[in-house]
C-alpha cells in the first residue's frame, strides 16, 4: 500500500474519529461534568482510532507495545495545534473562532508521520508485546498458557556483545530431566 492511501485512509479514520468521540461527548455530558465527558470520550475515540488506524490505515496487528505508544500521537497534535493556535491568534491575527480549524489542519501531516512511526514500527520480540508476547487481539499471556511462542517459531535475542542474534528451536539446548533423562530419549 502506497503512503498516499495510508495518508487518506488516516484522514478517514480522522474524520470518523472526530465524530465517534462528539457522540461520545454529548451523550456522557447529559451525565458528566463537561471535562469528564471530555477526558472519557477522548479515551474512547483514542481505543476506537488505534484499532481503526491498525487495521484500516496501515492494515498492520495492533499489540500492547504499539497501543502504549499510541497516545503519542495525540500529544504531537496537542502540542502542534496549541502553538498553532498561539501563533495564528496572538502573532498573525487570525481570529480565535476558526483558528483551532487551521491549526489542526496543519497538525494533520505532523500527526500522520508519527502515527505512522508508532504503527508500522516492528516489534523487538515476536509475537507482540516485549514483556508478554501477546497482543491486545489475541489476548493471552504465555505465563498463564495463552498465545505461547510454538517451538518451531524464531525468537529474536542478544548476544553478550551487544549485538542482535537470532536463536531458533534447533539451536536450543536439551532439557534434561533428573528423572526422565534427555527429552525424547524415551527413558
Amino acid at each position: 500500500m502506497t503512503v498516499r492511501i495510508q495518508m487518506v485512509r488516516f484522514a478517514l479514520v480522522g474524520a470518523a474519529n472526530t465524530g465517534t468521540y462528539y457522540a461520545f461527548y454529548l451523550l456522557l455530558l447529559t451525565r458528566l461534568p463537561y471535562v469528564a465527558a471530555h477526558v472519557v470520550a477522548s479515551v474512547l475515540s483514542m481505543i476506537g482510532s488505534f484499532f481503526l488506524n491498525s487495521w484500516f490505515t496501515y492494515r498492520t496487528r495492533p499489540t500492547w507495545r504499539k497501543f502504549l505508544l499510541f497516545p503519542l500521537t495525540n500529544a504531537a497534535n496537542f502540542v502542534i495545534t496549541t502553538v498553532g493556535v498561539y501563533v495564528l491568534v496572538d502573532v498573525l491575527h487570525f481570529g480565535s473562532r476558526y483558528a483551532p480549524l487551521i491549526a489542526a489542519a496543519g497538525a494533520i501531516p505532523i500527526t500522520f508521520v508519527v502515527s505512522r512511526a508508532i504503527m508500522l514500527r516492528p516489534d523487538p520480540v515476536k509475537g507482540g508485546d516485549p514483556v508478554k508476547g501477546s497482543d491486545p487481539v489475541k489476548g493471552g499471556d504465555p505465563v498463564k498458557g495463552g498465545d505461547p511462542v510454538q517451538a518451531s517459531d524464531s525468537v529474536q535475542g542478544t548476544d553478550p556483545a551487544g549485538g542482535a542474534g537470532h536463536v531458533t528451536a534447533a539451536d536450543a539446548p536439551a532439557v534434561t530431566s533428573p528423572v526422565a533423562g534427555p527429552a525424547g530419549s524415551g527413558r
